[in-house]
């Protein structure tokens, strides 16, 4: 599809150095840039490939300033990354038709109580169990299954071999991919004296509120009683497991491979890395950010700060610290040294 720069300027809020005419022909990586693409430059890492890019235009910061000539039509934006982001959602909503009709394929199942909203597509193998209701234009992908009670909101797609168990409530406009798993039974097991252990019934439920992403293969237990609270605007990476009665507060990023042990309550607009263990029963302050591979044993009561290490420390420490851990084996020949000395004297 062609489209002319002056078009997708006006589309993300760009002004242009050098040509708007021309024509765009697809989106591409900077360092794979060709005549017809548009690529984007926010890492100063890849600023070498803009010299000699054959791109057409790259979507650059408005405060971006070149050191040598550039042979590229440069779209200059406030945000790079919000910028490319709109662009790639146009060309994909180019790319998908939207349905009216719905589409449900005859090798899938549907329980007769099941309520379906208009332009819903049911692809093979799907199986929806009774008294599920499914919104406006969602998209469920072959293998899926969608438990009893369980509400799906407008335009959420699951992708092939989500699980979604019963009462779940997904809100609108929300992505889970591939094998994800919501609603499957809490972690509770009760010690008997015998060294045996009771299962605990898990009576409660999942929800995700609207415009959450769930990555493949993560898991979302349900609650013992009451619910396990995804809310809006969260982001959970792939391999991520979230615990009975887990709350993730709205606009948190949660990367690959952590996890969140039950009870505990993450604020708002939190980051956190990948590999990072969360203690149950904690609570994590509004904004913190907790970079990769991090232990936390216990609740983060200010706003807005930055941990590290296993246990964790506040971020700077945790660099100090190291600095100094780097250090020991100097040091203790030091220390070594100094108690010979003393002996001595």
């Amino acid at each position: 599809m062609k489209v002319k720069l002056k078009d997708i300027a006006q589309l993300i809020g760009a002004q242009i150095e050098g040509d708007g005419e021309i024509f765009i022909e697809k989106a591409s990586k900077i360092e794979e840039g060709t005549e017809g693409s548009i690529c984007f430059l926010s890492n100063e890492k890849y600023v070498s490939y803009l010299y000699n890019s054959q791109a057409s235009a790259v979507i650059v910061s408005s405060e971006f300033t070149p050191t040598q000539k550039v042979n590229t039509a440069l779209v200059r934006v406030k945000d790079v990354y919000s910028a490319v982001s709109k662009l790639l959602h146009w060309y994909d909503e180019q790319n998908h038709e939207k349905r009216e009709d719905s589409y449900i394929h005859p090798m899938s199942f549907i329980d007769p109580t099941v309520v379906l909203g208009k332009g819903v597509y049911v692809d093979a193998f799907v199986c929806i169990a009774k008294n599920a209701k499914i919104g406006d234009h969602v998209e469920l992908q072959a293998h899926t299954y969608i438990g009893e009670s369980v509400q799906i909101g407008k335009r959420s797609k699951l992708y092939s071999g989500v699980k979604i168990m019963h009462q779940v409530q997904i809100g609108e406009d929300c992505i889970i991919h591939a094998n994800a798993v919501i609603g499957s039974d809490g972690f509770g097991f009760a010690p008997q004296e015998d060294g045996t252990y009771v299962k605990v019934p898990q009576l409660g439920n999942v929800i995700l509120e609207d415009r959450v992403e769930v990555g493949a293969q993560t898991v979302v237990d349900r609650a013992t009683m009451g619910s396990t609270l995804i809310q809006s605007g969260v982001k959970l990476d792939n391999l991520i497991q979230i615990a009975h009665n887990v709350v993730i507060g709205k606009n948190t990023v949660i990367a690959a491979q952590s996890g969140i042990a039950g009870s505990t309550k993450i604020g708002e607009n939190c980051m956190i890395g990948g590999q990072v263990g969360i203690v149950g029963h904690i609570e994590i302050a509004k904004g913190t950010k907790i970079q990769a591979q991090s232990g936390i044993n216990k609740s983060i009561k200010k706003e807005n700060e930055a941990f590290f290490g296993s246990p964790a420390l506040l971020y700077n420490d945790f660099l100090k610290s190291n600095a100094v851990f780097k250090q020991l084996p100097e040091l203790l020949k030091r220390l070594d040294s100094l108690e010979k000395k003393l002996k001595d004297l």
